[in-house]
């Protein structure tokens, strides 16, 4: 059984959810942050560039939103055997009403990108109103998975008395196992959603919002509450009952599960959940036996590294490299999915002499990565060791939301021992001695520089000061970084 945490703030909505007392996920969304994608409106054409092949649509932003021929809602899908879209001009003109959605975040100076093909996802499906056809993710098994899909979805789907269609849809991966109950449950949400937005752009001016994205406390309710789910606790009276009244129009089974937490302490405080997202931040993850995990995200990959530490309670070597390795299994896929950590990731286990010792342990991987419901492939072993696998990236991970390279180190982790400062200094006096005349030479830096100018490296600098025949004099500047310093010319 799982619990959920809300804990709402006006800049900030933090979710967590809880499995067997643990922290499994976390979820962050800022109010300041929040992107325009998937936001639906009633926009006005206020201008056609047949140049550019574009207009200039106003949806009720500081600048106008940009639209190009290539989004135009098509009723021939766009193939090989179809003719190429007709000019712009031909399609849209000045003060036309369109209904809209936004495609892309505006960014710098230009304006969002919008679309007309519309399309709303939804837990398990993504609904295309203007069309009538029934997709599936190719990443959804095998061909024949895909065509049980298609024809369970065309029975669910299918109007009554053989009416006409009223819109297609696409099935997302996280659909291949689900149920008739739960697809007819996301088909009846979409549905009345568009309902909704079509109601609402009939007597609505230009540049009215028609359907805002769901918020996290909204996706909540949609895409993380299920059976297993026993209860969601949200520690805002007025969001409990914006959600409630959102569940009983949308999601009628899941609203039973909210409640409204009002308690002395605050509700992350119940599981230490502050304290895990700084644990979640560090580089090391300590196991209970006494080895650790040490984990290195870059901009291609996440390395995990896997180490013994102090754990020597096995009755022999193989059985301590075993025994931490199959806790490292449990604790790899715990930590893939509260980082949020995607794309391929590279896990170096203890090297197991025994290939028995192999195969548990990368099923022991398998069965706890079966609990993400974000997609991941496992590879196995390779000859180095090392087993190769990928996650789906879903969103940002939970590092770069948090965090940005450190302004000391730029990122790198490390910085210059105090001594390769000072021969960089001692370099770089020589350098400006050759193209300039000063009185004297000041070096500006952090303390530790200093003291070891002084102290260890003062023969040097001596010996310096004597073979360009200038004085150097030395200045502490307690703001500076070790690496950084300054040389003056007096």
């Amino acid at each position: 059984m799982q619990d959920i945490l809300i804990n709402w703030s006006p800049q900030e909505t933090r979710v967590a959810i809880i499995e067997n007392g643990a922290v499994q996920e976390l979820h962050l969304e800022r109010t300041l942050e929040r992107g325009l994608v998937g936001n639906i409106y009633a926009g006005r054409v206020v201008r056609v560039l047949p140049g550019m092949q574009s207009a200039f649509i106003d949806i009720g932003l500081e600048r106008a939103a940009f639209l190009h021929v290539a989004d135009l809602h098509r009723e021939d899908a766009p193939g090989r055997d179809n003719p190429p879209p007709a000019p712009i001009e031909r399609q849209v003109f000045e003060g036309q009403a369109l209904l809209v959605q936004v495609i892309k975040d505006s960014i710098g100076t230009k304006g969002a990108r919008l679309s007309t093909q519309i399309s709303i996802a939804g837990r398990l499906l993504v609904f295309l109103p203007q069309d009538d056809r029934i997709g599936i993710s190719q990443k959804i098994g095998s061909h024949e998975l895909r065509e049980q899909l298609r024809t369970r979805m065309q029975a669910l789907v299918a109007p009554p008395n053989g009416g006409s269609s009223s819109g297609g849809f696409i099935l997302r991966t996280n659909a291949e196992e689900a149920t008739d109950a739960e697809l007819a449950e996301d088909i009846a949400y979409l549905r009345k959603t568009w309902t909704a937005i079509r109601e609402r752009a009939f007597k609505a001016p230009s540049g009215t919002l028609l359907h805002l994205d769901l918020s996290l406390t909204q996706r909540v309710l949609r895409d993380l509450t299920h059976d297993q789910t026993h209860a969601v606790r949200i520690d805002s009276r007025m969001q409990f009952e914006a959600l409630k009244e959102f569940g009983e129009q949308y999601m009628p089974s899941s609203v039973a599960k909210l409640e409204h937490y009002h308690g002395e302490r605050p509700i992350f405080d119940l599981f230490g959940i502050d304290q895990e997202i700084e644990r979640a931040l560090a580089r090391r993850v300590d196991l209970k036996s006494g080895g650790y995990l040490i984990i290195d995200q870059t901009e291609a990959l996440t390395t995990i590294d896997v180490n013994t530490g102090g754990y020597v309670g096995a009755r022999n070597f193989d059985e301590t490299i075993f025994k931490t390795n199959l806790e490292a299994a449990l604790a790899i896929a715990r930590q893939l999915r509260l980082r949020n950590l995607g794309g391929i990731i590279i896990i170096d286990f203890i090297d197991m002499a025994r290939e028995e010792h192999q195969s548990a342990v990368l099923a022991e991987l398998r069965k706890q990565l079966a609990r993400d419901r974000t997609k991941t492939t496992v590879s196995g072993f390779t000859q180095l060791g090392l087993v190769e696998m990928t996650r789906k990236r879903t969103r940002e991970s939970l590092a770069h939301l948090l965090c940005e390279p450190c302004p000391t180190c730029q990122g790198k982790g490390q910085v210059k021992t105090p001594r390769s400062v000072c021969y960089d200094i001692l370099r770089e006096i020589l350098r400006e001695a050759r193209q300039f005349n000063p009185k004297e030479f000041r070096v500006v830096a952090s303390a530790a520089v200093v003291e070891m100018l002084l102290d260890e490296e003062s023969q040097h600098l001596a010996g310096l000061s004597d073979f360009i025949g200038k004085p150097v004099s030395l200045q502490t500047e307690p703001g500076l970084s070790p690496e950084a310093y300054d040389i003056v010319l007096l």
